[in-house]
């Protein structure tokens, strides 16, 4: 959306109209200017693409993916062939998003500089899911998925790039709560869509691919993207693509505090999703066969706990223009919920952990995100660096296998021992926000 003053009065309140798509933002000044507000119809629409990127990604990787490993190799091999397929695709998936989040930041395109980026990601994406729902082995399925793991990112790093573009500041923690919600929407969505076409391994793959890109195509298509002339391109070099997975932490300190916080805090998220099975079974005394509905039954009271509590703190924040105290509470919020679930002696203690997650993930992930677009380095270069920033949701999953060994080794293979180390990490987290000065 493009920020002058009498585009400012072009806005059609509730619309997805914005300001003549001709003009062009020039340098980093006009760039830097807050954009006039956003209706509900953008809201919404951005909402739902948001969600169906979510479900793209969390439709093969919820469920799917491991069933078509399973149907390859059989229980005894998946585990370590779904690690191999999960692995290198996460690898990629650190490079992709900062990479091509510069991309998008340098494209002058008559369709704007987060359009095209978002088309190539759903129809690159979607290439690599069609290849792993038909692979005949687990080579193809790792070419299949490090494919959809690339373009994927591709689609969500010019996602991310909308909120600073388009949403002032004034509305960008309401927004950004709204967004919170899309995850755990998508999560639901994912796995009752895998259910729901169960008899067929081809439509557990096709069913979230086809709604994903519907979604997404309805609001790429009525996006009035930024537009950027080629004669303000940012400079190329290949110091610029080195640049392209860093953020200097001494000239930016603000961006890697929010960046640290972050980090812990998806830490401790990592080896709660990544053991809780384990947990449940060594710890609680929970029957094998049991283990998957006691996760359906902790995932389903945290995502809706998570659903009340995004939204909600995002307007607070909003209303009273603070970000930091909100974020540190909810990174102080989870770290209670791990411990409670750490010191459980059965599901009932496991379920009120899980619940209050819930809590602090949503208020944490409403606001976070409105904090950290606030501390952007650079408006010129947000795609880029809100793709490292999504370094730091994704390098927690590829540390979390390497890490919990070392810890369950020096504890006694003790899981509770594990969870509170997870809950000092998020209070941590909380911790690294203290030094943030741009925002409050």
């Amino acid at each position: 959306m493009l920020v002058t003053s009498p585009a400012r009065c072009m806005l059609e309140a509730g619309g997805m109209e914005a300001p003549d798509p001709h003009l062009h933002h020039r340098g980093v000044a006009l760039a830097m200017l807050d954009p006039p507000q956003v209706g509900r119809r953008f809201v919404t629409l951005y909402a739902l693409s948001y969600a169906g990127g979510s479900l793209l990604l969390l439709g093969p990787l919820l469920v799917s993916l491991a069933l078509k490993v399973n149907d390859l190799v059989g229980i005894d091999d998946a585990p370590k062939n779904l690690a191999l397929v999960t692995g290198v695709g996460s690898l990629l998936a650190i490079v992709s998003n900062p990479l091509f989040g510069r991309l998008s930041d340098r494209t002058s395109s008559r369709l704007g500089m987060r359009r095209p980026w978002m088309i190539v990601g759903v129809a690159g994406g979607a290439l690599g899911t069609l290849t792993v729902a038909l692979a005949p082995n687990i080579g193809v399925v790792l070419v299949g998925w490090c494919m959809a793991q690339v373009f994927l990112n591709a689609l969500l790093a010019a996602q991310a790039a909308v909120l600073p573009d388009q949403v002032p500041t004034v509305q960008r923690g309401r927004v950004s709560g709204i967004l919170g919600v899309c995850l755990p929407v998508a999560s639901v969505a994912a796995t009752y869509l895998v259910q729901a076409f169960e008899g067929s391994r081809l439509m557990t793959f096709l069913a979230p691919l086809l709604v994903g890109c519907v979604l997404v195509g309805i609001f790429t298509s009525s996006l009035q993207d930024r537009r950027l002339d080629s004669a303000d391109k940012p400079p190329w070099s290949l110091k610029q693509l080195a640049g392209t997975f860093y953020v200097n932490p001494r000239a930016n300190p603000d961006f890697a505090w929010a960046f640290t916080s972050r980090f812990m805090l998806i830490v401790a998220y990592a080896f709660l999703v990544t053991y809780q099975a384990y947990f449940l079974i060594d710890e609680l005394g929970v029957v094998v066969a049991d283990v998957a509905h006691q996760i359906y039954l902790g995932t389903l009271v945290q995502s809706t706990a998570l659903i009340i509590a995004s939204p909600i703190t995002g307007q607070l924040s909003d209303r009273l223009q603070r970000r930091k105290v909100f974020v540190m509470a909810a990174a102080v919020i989870y770290a209670a919920a791990l411990v409670i679930i750490a010191t459980a002696s059965g599901t009932g203690g496991y379920l009120l952990g899980m619940g209050l997650g819930g809590v602090g993930f949503g208020m944490y992930m409403a606001v976070d995100l409105a904090l950290v677009v606030d501390v952007l380095p650079d408006a010129a270069s947000a795609a880029k660096d809100l793709g490292v920033l999504n370094m730091a949701g994704a390098l927690p999953f590829a540390l979390a296998p390497a890490v919990a060994p070392v810890i369950l080794a020096i504890s006694g293979n003790s899981y509770s021992v594990l969870y509170l180390v997870s809950g000092t990490c998020a209070a941590l987290g909380a911790l690294a926000v203290l030094p943030i000065h741009r925002v409050r």
